[in-house]
């Protein structure tokens, strides 16, 4: 399993961060992923999983790590997702996003917020105006500092993942790791 494990996590997780579960679990899983990423879309079930299995020993954290070179939409998906985190609704919107991962237009992730119970006109208007692109940018550079090339990119305690991560694979890790078996 140790042949598994490779870069440091450079940007520890910090109080700018998505974190879900809870700040003492004896795990904590970081993602850095693209919400148009096909791959990521196959492993947001996985983490949900996980995260359902290992309750209060999992902590997850998301970070945005959009190929835009590749996917067309990653980029204002990862800013939708920040911006809906300015009215509480983060993780919401990040799984509606994951859950229409081929529905990713501008028209489609307004109505996401709006489902959200966001206004869907000043939800548009501030996303026009940029104001999470320093936060998603800010993540993806967390990520190449610390060897990300693809996505997704799982980090457990700190350490970069490059081992199988189906479920099963991601299951027997983490249960090592906790000492559960």
């Amino acid at each position: 399993m140790d042949n598994y494990f490779s870069y440091d996590l450079e940007t520890l997780v910090n109080d700018n961060d998505h974190i879900a579960g809870d700040p003492n679990a004896k795990i904590t899983l970081v993602e850095y992923g693209d919400y148009q990423c096909p791959y990521c879309g196959r492993a947001y079930p996985i983490v949900k999983k996980l995260q359902e299995d290992f309750k209060s020993d999992l902590r997850f954290v998301f970070r945005n790590f959009p190929l835009t070179q590749i996917h067309e939409y990653a980029f204002e998906a990862a800013e939708s997702a920040e911006l809906a985190d300015k009215y509480g609704k983060f993780w919401e919107m990040h799984d509606k996003i994951y859950e229409h991962q081929n529905k990713l237009d501008m028209p489609h992730l307004v109505s996401y917020a709006e489902s959200l119970g966001i206004n869907g006109t000043e939800f548009f208007n501030r996303l026009e105006t940029n104001e999470t692109a320093k936060k998603v940018k800010s993540d993806f550079m967390s990520g190449v500092e610390s060897g990300v090339n693809g996505t997704p990119s799982f980090f457990i305690n700190g350490k970069k993942y490059d081992g199988p991560w189906e479920y099963e694979d991601l299951k027997q890790v983490l249960t090592q790791m906790i000492g559960k078996e």
